[in-house]
């Protein structure tokens, strides 16, 4: 019987799917099963999975139920006593798995382990830009205004941890939910949140930038609006198990929201709408510029400049500043 499992939501991902796998086998922690999840692809992704030859994949297909619904299944799935994500554009380091799994081990209080994350292009090389979050002393407030865990395959939880916030809304058949499937977008601090707000599973970090995360480029600009109002839903659902924590932190978790939106923008090239939505953080919240006065004004100026002047100069300048002209 496998100790961890590790879930590969795949749709339609065969030109990165193989990649995904061989850092999941190559994992220096042993006792492990993968379970891929084929969302409904029209691709080669099924093949691909199998290709590799390793007994310890399992795939599982399932028509189109999205990122949350894969996940779910993943899980109703999984055998481990320990339970991992690794989206299937995203890689993990060798000793991964086997650091959080001994991080577990010595801490039966934390329900949830993350690492921080290496960001790589769609070439799968490194950016230079990295995830470096907060470790220790993870509270709620902390998950629901700058989300430490910082991306979905940063984390591996205990079985434990996930069974405790499981429901089974009105009109399932076939499994408990712990992702929420409505989310299209948002759902995975949806579920920290859930189990900082209704668990007594810590939450805590292990050193190292443990993953490697994709960041694809383009299409950002019409997802903003989506993203969120994704957002803004997770609060209104979530609201009414803690009225007094979203009272008091929401204002400030919005600004950072805002601002992160803000800095996508940028990064994507994206002026006035990276103008506007820096604004709209400081309207929010004068909570970030006070917490981190440098990355907000910096956003602000970014933004500014981006949106007076264009996008080709900004380019330039990034080139120059990492020796590429």
């Amino acid at each position: 019987m496998p100790r961890a499992t590790i879930v590969v939501p795949a749709y339609n991902v065969a030109a990165t799917l193989g990649d995904t796998l061989a850092s999941l086998c190559a994992q220096t922690f042993r006792e492990l099963e993968i379970v891929v999840i084929d969302d409904g692809s029209t691709d080669r992704s099924v093949a691909v999975a199998r290709s590799l030859g390793d007994p310890r994949i399992r795939v599982v297909q399932q028509p189109n139920r999205g990122l949350a619904g894969a996940r779910n299944s993943g899980i109703a799935h999984a055998r481990g006593e320990f339970i991992g994500f690794c989206d299937a554009d995203d890689l993990w380091r060798p000793e991964k798995l086997e650091a959080h799994v001994r991080h577990l081990v010595a801490n039966p209080t934390v329900g949830v382990s993350f690492s921080g994350s290496e960001m790589i292009d769609e070439a799968g090389r490194s950016t230079g830009l990295a995830q470096r979050p907060r470790l220790r002393g993870i509270t709620a407030a902390h998950v629901f205004r700058r989300n430490p865990i910082g991306n979905g395959s940063a984390v591996v939880l205990r079985r434990a941890a996930l069974d405790a916030i499981a429901w089974r809304p009105e009109g399932e058949t076939l499994r408990d939910w712990w992702f929420d499937e409505r989310f299209r977008q948002s759902e995975d601090i949806e579920c920290w949140l859930r189990i900082a707000l209704t668990t007594d599973w810590e939450i805590e970090g292990v050193p190292g930038l443990l993953t490697r995360y994709r960041i694809a480029g383009g299409g950002l600009s019409a997802g903003i609006a989506r993203q969120y109002a994704s957002w803004e839903r997770l609060v209104e659902k979530l609201a009414p198990l803690a009225p007094e924590f979203f009272a008091r932190h929401t204002p400030a978790a919005r600004a950072y929201q805002l601002r992160y939106l803000a800095r996508r923008s940028v990064s994507s090239g994206y002026g006035p709408e990276a103008l506007r939505l820096a604004r709209a953080s400081l309207g929010a919240s004068l909570r970030p510029l006070a917490e981190e006065p440098l990355k907000t004004v910096t956003t602000l100026a970014a933004a500014a400049v981006l949106a007076r002047v264009g996008p080709g100069p900004v380019a330039a300048l990034r080139r120059l500043a990492a020796g590429r002209t």
